[in-house]
């Protein structure tokens, strides 16, 4: 049943599949989805050595990837998947072997750790590798850029859960998501390597921002990459920032999880300087979500799968019909009476039913899905498959345009309903 499912769900997958492939080439050329290690191999002596093999393994998923140091020592490990712990081992015949543990890859930059081997025919002194992630990245860095990593996602504060909290940590933002001095429109967004832009350039730069949606669960990114000036030639094709999200992948240990987050109108305030504010109408917010992830396959085939509904109610209108003939604050001069006289009129001259004019709510409501899966086929080539799914929508009013007072001001306001 699981092979049959497995079939099923990669037959589906491949029309909006991502395909990453490591190396020599990372097929997903539109941004980057993967870190690095790199650094030297030397003797006792601190000669380079060439040949050495160098290995890693992702513990969580078992992962792996080896390289060789090519001569003056250096080496490179490229197209890893982010995040860890990574174990990094050195061989090479004549001298013992050597390890490196808990490396973490970050999104597009490159952990930098150097290894003295000791020759086995002759007894010294333990030697010390340590590796500084801080001091390492800055030599590996395309240019100016902005890592958000695993730990961070999981605790800085988002009132919506969004990325784009994530993205305003880049200092060069201007708050609203702008970067040098360009409209946020011309940013470019990219989901694991491929194009995620909103090609229609309407008010948000990706997928679902006019209906106020995010295109993928919160709970399912593993990492955010921000570059406004790179020199990286995979990253390219716009004038603002470059935003780069990967999402997680599943590991050898299955794990699940359910989450939700809520509020309504009781946690809102309706008093302004003492006084109570007359409209004051139900409130919503609810996003739950549930994740999936573990081995089909131990060390080889692993799956991740993150699906969420949000639901929110934002009240229509901030006023309400006044009755009693003394306005209050939250009422408008507008008088109820007048208001159900053009309703019925509605209703029985021309057969059409307005609706209520009043404590009434705009809803907003999404549905995501995002199921990936991961094959390590080797040490040298692995595939990622991802389905992300998306289905949003938003009740709005009149555009702020044709509510401006300049524009004949046809409320919600004091005057109008």
């Amino acid at each position: 049943m699981m092979k049959f499912l497995l079939v099923v769900f990669l037959v589906v997958a491949s029309a909006t599949a991502a395909v990453v492939a490591a190396p020599p080439v990372d097929l997903a050329a539109q941004g980057v989805t993967t870190g690095a290690v790199r650094g030297f191999v030397y003797d006792d002596d601190g000669q380079p050595l060439a040949g050495a093999t160098i290995g890693a393994v992702h513990l969580e998923s078992g992962a792996r990837y080896s390289a060789v140091s090519r001569p003056g020592g250096a080496f490179d490990l490229p197209n890893m998947r982010v995040g860890g712990p990574y174990t990094v081992t050195v061989e090479f015949i004549g001298f013992g072997s050597q390890s490196e543990e808990d490396v973490f890859v970050l999104l597009g930059q490159a952990a930098r750790i150097d290894f003295r081997l000791t020759s086995e025919a002759v007894q010294l002194a333990a030697v010390e590798v340590v590796a500084s992630r801080e001091d390492a990245l800055e030599a590996g860095r395309t240019g100016a850029a902005t890592s958000i990593d695993p730990t961070q996602v999981a605790v800085l504060p988002s009132v919506k859960r969004t990325i784009r909290d994530l993205i305003r940590t880049d200092p060069r933002n201007d708050g609203n998501l702008a970067f040098a001095g360009r409209n946020w429109l011309f940013n470019n967004v990219s989901l694991d390597g491929s194009y995620f832009s909103n090609p229609f350039g309407l008010d948000d730069p990706a997928p679902g921002g006019q209906a106020n949606a995010e295109p993928v669960p919160y709970n399912a990114v593993e990492q955010v990459h921000v570059s406004v000036a790179p020199f990286d030639v995979r990253e390219g094709g716009f004038t603002g920032a470059n935003v780069n999200t990967v999402t997680k992948s599943g590991t050898n240990e299955f794990r699940a999880s359910a989450y939700t987050f809520t509020r309504n109108e009781s946690l809102i305030g309706n008093q302004v300087e003492g006084a109570t504010v007359s409209a004051r109408p139900d409130l919503a917010f609810n996003q739950s979500g549930v994740t999936l992830s573990g081995p089909l396959v131990r060390d080889r085939l692993l799956f991740f799968v993150n699906a969420e509904i949000e639901r929110r109610d934002d009240p229509g209108s901030d006023f309400v019909a006044d009755r009693d003939g003394v306005l209050e604050l939250g009422e408008s001069r507008v008088r109820a009476d007048v208001m159900d006289a053009i309703r019925e009129r509605m209703i029985s001259a021309y057969g059409y039913d307005p609706g209520v004019y009043e404590d009434y709510v705009h809803s907003t409501d999404s549905d995501k899905l995002l199921a990936k899966i991961d094959w390590n086929a080797n040490d040298r080539q692995h595939l990622t498959v991802r389905y992300s799914y998306l289905d949003a929508i938003r009740e709005q009013g009149p555009h702020p345009f044709a509510l401006s007072f300049n524009n004949a001001g046809r409320g919600p306001s004091a005057a109008s309903l």
